[in-house]
């Protein structure tokens, strides 16, 4: 039986694929931070959206990818989770 990291990394062996997969990268490091956070914590998207005010709908978009947040909005996702935001730049890997 193959694994996801398996069939991955053959797929990342086309250059094209692998060129896009490294695009949505960013996007997928925020979703799986706040799906991370808000998990580690034991909530529901209901309880985070009733502790910052953001409509639980929203929330599920950010999650799902078919919003991206602003700063401001990652705030105040942080500030209802206890948390501190944190944004760094880091070198890129070198092929």
């Amino acid at each position: 039986m193959r694994t996801f990291d398996d069939m991955l990394s053959k797929q990342l062996e086309n250059e094209e694929f692998k060129k896009e997969y490294e695009a949505i990268q960013p996007e997928m490091d925020v979703i799986r931070a706040i799906v991370d956070a808000r998990t580690s914590q034991n909530l529901t998207q209901k309880e985070l959206a009733e502790r910052t005010g953001i409509n639980q709908a929203d929330i599920s978009k950010l999650e799902n990818g078919t919003r991206n947040p602003s700063i401001n909005l990652l705030k105040r996702l942080a500030d209802g989770m206890g948390m501190a935001l944190k944004i760094e730049f880091v070198p890129k890997q070198k092929a």
